[in-house]
């Protein structure tokens, strides 16, 4: 079976497409060239999801998802471009975004220090912030990164538990770090307000989705295993202006 022709971006249209189109698609080579490192070097951050912690706040019960995350501020101007990172924090996002898992405070472990310090996880976040200031203007962005794999042990994982979703941020991008021994996966965009939309397998470790959150609403479909050991990892990012979704939630260590 040949497999369709993927709606990848013309980097020099990125930020356009996003405009116009709310996502674009980019190539792993040009992913690389965008953020001034090697595909080496970006592979070079793979492991790390070798040691990813189980997900304890599935509400469906499933343990097919492990993660890490953490937060960082991104400051870019004509003075400099400073990436932060800040205390370790939880996730929150309001059930109108997460139907299934807002409202609720979730304290993931932290991404790895050896981790964060990788020169290319700083020239990857980096060089996408500057995309969304490109596409948005110059803002100081909150950011969150989310570690994924979503494994088959179980039988079934699931990518997006919640559903078609948006975020409540500026932009996501969704990075396929690897699959392995797997099917299914399918990542769909559609239009926040119509029905026009895409869905394509992203197959190629490095590979880029960036969305408008506000424009596109997506999901990915579940995973079946096809051996012993099925998994997909991803690396999602998120930038909204402002200030951390949930910054004025109080919040204390669970128990």
């Amino acid at each position: 079976m040949t497999t369709p022709e993927l709606p990848y971006t013309d980097p020099s249209q990125l930020a356009q497409a996003i405009c116009s189109e709310g996502y674009a698609l980019l190539r792993p080579a040009d992913l690389a060239r965008l953020a001034g490192c090697t595909l080496d070097e970006l592979q070079s951050l793979a492991p790390s999801w070798d040691r990813l912690e189980l997900d304890n706040y599935l509400k469906d019960g499933g343990r097919y998802r492990r993660r890490r995350h953490s937060c960082f501020i991104h400051e870019s101007d004509e003075g400099g471009d400073a990436l932060v990172q800040v205390p370790h924090r939880p996730h929150w996002q309001p059930v109108e975004y997460n139907a299934l898992h807002g409202g609720m405070q979730r304290l993931f472990a932290p991404v790895e220090p050896q981790t964060a310090a990788n020169p290319a996880w700083a020239r990857l976040l980096r060089a996408l912030g500057d995309v969304c200031s490109h596409v948005r203007g110059r803002h100081t962005w909150y950011v969150e990164a989310h570690q994924f794999r979503i494994d088959t042990a179980d039988g079934i994982g699931r990518p997006t538990p919640e559903g078609a979703h948006r975020d409540g941020v500026d932009f996501v991008a969704v990075i396929l770090v690897g699959r392995h021994d797997i099917k299914g996966g399918e990542t769909r965009v559609f239009e926040a307000g119509g029905p026009a939309g895409k869905r394509f397998t992203m197959e190629e470790p490095w590979t880029l989705l960036l969305l408008d959150d506000a424009a596109v609403i997506h999901e990915s479909t579940p995973i079946q295993p096809l051996g012993e050991h099925g998994y997909r990892d991803t690396l999602v990012l998120t930038w909204r202006a402002g200030a951390f979704q949930g910054a004025d939630v109080a919040w204390t260590l669970p128990p």
